[in-house]
């Protein structure tokens, strides 16, 4: 008995995208197919942020993922990244593509002025009015996280200042219990974007405002290690 893990470089790598623009769902059926022919009897993805987001649609598409935790995630699709294949990043285009459909998505608002918190930009203000400005798009881009045959665990810390992952959770939350599938939500009120796994050094954004401080960070990481163990031990 024993966990084989695998570190997958969905974007960035040679003949991917190199940025996170149309990158195909496809890439992570793949990563499952490897794992079950390694043997792992139980699949368990783990992501954080647009890691989480791509996790999740995973999840929702390929019913052999045996469980998701989504680190910081979103409950809806948004756009890219950086650029395609083709070198393009403007105009704005779908992170993920299926069947090489590329999935609705909500767009960034253009008229957002930059928010700043401790001298570096938070895009919190630009994730919350682009939900509130492009509402009719965010339905059509919701994660259909209700389909996933998966368990669940959703981590979120009440400070993230990148984008509002508590908020996030807690429509997945909603969406998930309404089909009577497992959910688990762990949050701490005093955590930002990043988590601090137990052992974990990561330093601090210095490009963008991630909230949270290393104390509160590590205190929501062993809540979520915990259940990490736990899954991978099931």
């Amino acid at each position: 008995m024993g966990t084989k893990a695998l570190a997958l470089k969905w974007f960035g790598g040679e003949g991917q995208s190199p940025g996170i623009c149309e990158i195909p769902l496809e890439t992570f059926f793949h990563a499952t197919d490897y794992l079950r022919s390694e043997g792992c009897q139980r699949v368990v993805f783990i992501g954080t942020s647009k890691g989480a987001e791509a996790a999740l649609l995973a999840a929702s598409l390929d019913q052999r993922i045996g469980a998701v935790v989504a680190i910081s995630p979103t409950s809806v699709v948004w756009g890219n990244i950086g650029p395609g294949k083709d070198g393009i990043a403007w105009p704005e285009r779908s992170s993920w593509s299926f069947n090489g459909v590329p999935l609705d998505f909500v767009p960034a608002d253009p008229a957002w002025v930059c928010e700043y918190r401790d001298s570096l930009v938070s895009y919190r203000g630009l994730f919350l009015r682009c939900l509130d400005r492009f509402a009719e798009t965010a339905m059509s881009a919701q994660i259909p996280i209700e389909k996933a045959d998966a368990d669940i665990v959703l981590v979120a810390g009440g400070d993230d200042a990148l984008w509002p992952s508590e908020l996030f959770d807690q429509q997945l939350v909603t969406r998930r219990k309404k089909t009577g599938k497992s959910v688990s939500f762990i949050h701490d009120a005093e955590a930002g974007h990043r988590l601090l796994f137990p052992g974990e050094t990561t330093s601090r954004s210095t490009q963008h405002a991630h909230g949270g401080s290393d104390e509160a960070d590590a205190r929501l990481g062993q809540a979520a290690w915990q259940k990490v163990v736990t899954l991978l031990t099931a």
